[in-house]
């Protein structure tokens, strides 16, 4: 099982997880609380239900670089290039936008 928290603006917005089942994400109660929270995506609204998905949800598999930028990634941090989670984990903890993607699951975050 892998987990990353998923942070809007630099406010902790949710959890991400990845397990046999595949995918789920949830707000976390204190930010759906805030009157000013946001949705992370149009896809994603604000919600205390769990979302779940077999599949990486496309909104946080479009957070991932692609092109010249993903073969970098794949090639520095010797990635499988199909796993998409661990690419996100990698990735994504300061990636273009309002929400970033901090690992959680005691892997190492250079």
């Amino acid at each position: 099982m892998r987990e990353a928290e998923i942070y809007y603006k630099d406010r902790l917005a949710g959890i991400l997880i990845e397990d046999e089942q595949g995918y789920s994400f949830q707000y976390l109660s204190d930010y759906l609380d805030d009157p000013e929270a946001r949705a992370i995506s149009l896809t994603i609204p604000l919600h205390r239900d769990r979302y779940t998905s077999p599949v990486l949800f496309p909104f946080f598999d479009g957070l991932i670089p692609e092109g010249w930028l993903l073969d970098i990634a794949v090639a520095n941090w010797k990635l499988d290039q199909r796993d998409r989670m661990a690419i996100l984990l990698k990735t994504c903890r300061d990636c273009i936008g309002a929400v970033s993607v901090v690992d959680i699951t005691g892997g190492d975050n250079e």
